[in-house]
């Protein structure tokens, strides 16, 4: 079955002195503080879209590896990832830099190594990426 999730941002003035913010409708869990300076600057308490894909892409690729793992016959007791999203201004979205460890009882760690670069590439974030280098560094606690 298919799902859509929803955002909405509502953006007041040009790029560089204005701002904006970003409510997740779908949720509804919360809005944030978007600007250009927290973007490409310091974020200063403000989000950014790279902020928000590298938390879709970390939460989806906990969840692809969960799937693989538990697949495999070896599923995780805990899983801790984060991404790390490049923005260059005047280019774009370059990289997504992902870091997980976590804590697989019974499971080699060439086995936990596959299983990583697996999830990294199948997961639908890391699709949607497709344009940009992703990479892992993967490590069982």
């Amino acid at each position: 079955m298919a799902t859509t999730r929803t955002a909405t941002t509502l953006w007041h003035g040009s790029l560089f002195e204005g701002a904006g913010r970003v409510s997740l409708e779908s949720s509804g869990i919360g809005t944030y503080d978007v600007s250009w300076p927290a973007r490409s600057e310091e974020p200063n308490g403000l989000t950014s879209p790279e902020e928000l894909i590298a938390a879709a892409h970390a939460s989806c690729y906990c969840m692809a590896l969960s799937l693989g793992l538990g697949r495999a016959g070896t599923p995780p007791e805990s899983i801790r990832a984060s991404a790390e999203v490049t923005f260059v201004p005047g280019t774009g979205i370059t990289t997504s830099h992902l870091t997980v460890s976590a804590v697989v009882p019974g499971i080699s760690a060439e086995d936990f190594a596959e299983a990583a670069v697996a999830a990294k590439d199948g997961c639908p974030v890391s699709q949607a990426l497709a344009g940009v280098e992703i990479s892992i560094e993967a490590s069982l606690d």
